[in-house]
């Protein structure tokens, strides 16, 4: 996939562009309008706006979306903790450069990561620098051309829906939602927080027992609802049953092996379209360090607060 970049058209001069006075409409047009900002390239989404609810995208006829470059009220939203934690700072972000999207938080994951690319692209340009661990005591910075690794996340996007459970019943899957990959991630972090408490020796053993049952309990809780809400129907003999509550009920009320099952398949195509490390040539710079061999792997981390530092 080519990203096209786009500049801005120049301004056109006109004599009476200032002449407000005399201009009707120049309470409702603004004349700066045509110096803001323009779209830097446009993108198709990996997935090509498949498993996008109705009225969440406004997709263009060609598949190609518009992005355009933060803003300097998108950059002070980075610096909000709650907002990059809940996750509502890259949905206002996502939301304010590519217009056509409507509600980024039901957003497939792949297409997110697809998305922030793009905007950092438009943003900083294609090159990225990214520290490189060379050994303890030294770390390097390398330059990335995020061009190749969105290329990456295209052209590696694959997803099978269809999980066979038994003979007579299957499962189809779709893609977790970035609201639901948050949701998670928090109940994570929470469960973490108090696993942290839990290792305090300070703390009696009764309020121990007590704080770990009650996280365990949320958290299986919370992987339960991550992978129902992620079973689109399941059709068995007697039909097709699409109702979230149903399924959700039978996953939790089934054998482990049919959770098992579909939390494997759904495991497998997330490993599938995870972005992966980037191999790369060792520099000059590197091996002065004393790097011998030729390649060496970058970890990409899409974490909101650093992918746009």
């Amino acid at each position: 996939m080519q990203n096209k970049v786009e500049f801005p058209p120049k301004p056109q001069a006109h004599s009476n562009f200032f002449n407000t006075a005399n201009n009707a409409n120049s309470a409702q047009v603004n004349p700066l309008s045509m110096y803001m900002r323009q779209p830097k390239i446009y993108i198709t989404l990996p997935t090509n706006g498949e498993f996008w609810p109705e009225g969440s995208i406004d997709m263009p006829e060609n598949g190609q979306l518009a992005v355009y470059s933060m803003t300097a009220r998108d950059e002070l939203l980075l610096n909000i903790p709650d907002a990059l934690m809940n996750g509502q700072a890259v949905v206002d972000i996502i939301q304010n450069c590519v217009p056509n999207i409507k509600n980024a938080w039901v957003a497939p994951i792949s297409d997110i990561d697809a998305l922030l690319i793009a905007i950092r692209i438009a943003t900083y340009g294609e090159m990225m620098t990214t520290p490189v661990k060379i050994r303890d005591d030294l770390e390097m910075d390398y330059q990335i051309d995020l061009r190749m690794v969105l290329d990456k996340v295209m052209g590696n996007y694959q997803w099978h829906p269809v999980v066979p459970i038994t003979d007579t019943m299957t499962a189809f899957v779709r893609p977790a939602t970035y609201k639901q990959s948050t949701e998670v991630n928090i109940k994570s972090y929470e469960t973490q927080k108090i696993m942290n408490l839990v290792n305090d020796d300070n703390m009696p053993e009764e309020d121990k027992i007590k704080l770990f049952k009650e996280s365990f309990k949320k958290l299986t809780q919370a992987t339960l609802q991550s992978i129902s809400s992620c079973v689109e129907r399941i059709d068995t003999p007697e039909g097709s049953t699409i109702n979230p509550t149903f399924i959700l009920d039978f996953l939790t009320n089934s054998e482990k092996s049919v959770f098992d099952t579909i939390q494997k398949h759904l495991d497998q195509l997330k490993e599938i379209n995870s972005i992966k490390n980037m191999q790369v040539p060792v520099t000059d710079a590197m091996r002065a360090q004393g790097i011998t061999s030729d390649i060496i792997e970058i970890p990409l981390v899409f974490d909101a607060s650093t992918f746009f530092a």
